[in-house]
């Protein structure tokens, strides 16, 4: 389902949910086009920048990358992490102390192919004793998805499968498959919507078999505790976290330096097992 941004003061109820039914929700025109168009210069120089070093980029299947990056490097970040339906999604699913761990982008490029299902992480205790969701993804297209650009395809529910035997506790098994196709459903985002949705809800990237990149701007979100924080190297200078609105300092959890270092991406099994793939 998709709704229209509500005041950070308003709890998002279909929002929440589509987060516990689905593991997956949206909001429609969030943002201008042109303040996205602003995202994608800013994507197109991070990636540039980490494709020139070594571990600046990692695979995640032929002609796909991940780079995670510093708040800096993205001029939208604070009306990103500041827009009312965001805020709202955050305190209502992870708490008034919720916090800001992750900040990067996912590029299918052309060629890039369909990826395993999985989930991007372990099932956390909290979520299979007490069925609560303890971090969340927001994704920002950079633009207009088609079918041919290879789109996300989710399996609706999954975000409780209890996945003790999946492959990594992330993969399941190849028998799984047809239950998840069986649930599975496309997503064409446009330029300015924003979705979030539990990293747990089982997922895969499709073909791109088009002439176009398709960059998703990826930001995580933890409940107090949940440990995500410890797998990203987001920092800040100074002078940044001093203009920064205190909203956004109350929840982002990363150092102050005096010089931002380039973020050398963690090849995790994930990473890993894509790019076998």
């Amino acid at each position: 389902m998709t709704h229209s941004p509500a005041p950070d003061e308003e709890t998002p109820v279909e929002a929440l949910g589509d987060l516990y039914r689905d593991g997956i929700t949206a909001c429609r025109a969030a943002f201008d086009p042109a303040w996205v168009g602003r995202v994608a210069e800013d994507v197109e120089t991070a990636f540039q920048e980490a494709r020139s070093r070594p571990d600046g980029a990692v695979g995640r299947g032929p002609q796909r990358w991940y780079v995670e990056i510093h708040p800096e490097q993205l001029r939208g970040f604070v009306e990103l992490v500041t827009h009312p339906w965001v805020v709202s999604v955050c305190r209502a699913v992870l708490g008034p102390d919720y916090e800001i761990v992750e900040l990067g982008f996912d590029i299918p490029f052309p060629g890039a192919a369909m990826q395993p299902w999985h989930r991007d992480f372990p099932m956390p205790e909290e979520t299979r004793l007490r069925r609560r969701l303890t971090s969340l993804a927001f994704n920002l297209t950079t633009v207009d998805t088609v079918e041919e650009m290879g789109p996300f395809e989710i399996a609706p529910g999954t975000q409780w499968d209890d996945g003790r035997d999946f492959d990594h506790e992330m993969f399941p098994p190849k028998d799984r498959y047809p239950r998840y196709e069986s649930r599975a459903v496309r997503k064409y985002p446009r330029r300015g919507d924003v979705s979030a949705r539990s990293a747990l809800t089982v997922h895969r990237g499709t073909p791109n078999v088009s002439d176009q990149a398709r960059p998703v701007l990826v930001l995580g979100v933890d409940a107090p505790g949940a440990g995500n924080a410890a797998h990203h190297d987001m920092a800040v200078t100074r002078p940044y976290w001093d203009d920064l609105p205190e909203l956004v300092r109350e929840h982002l959890r990363c150092p102050v330096v005096d010089t931002l270092v380039p973020i050398t991406q963690k090849h995790t099994i994930e990473g890993l097992v894509m790019g076998a793939e």
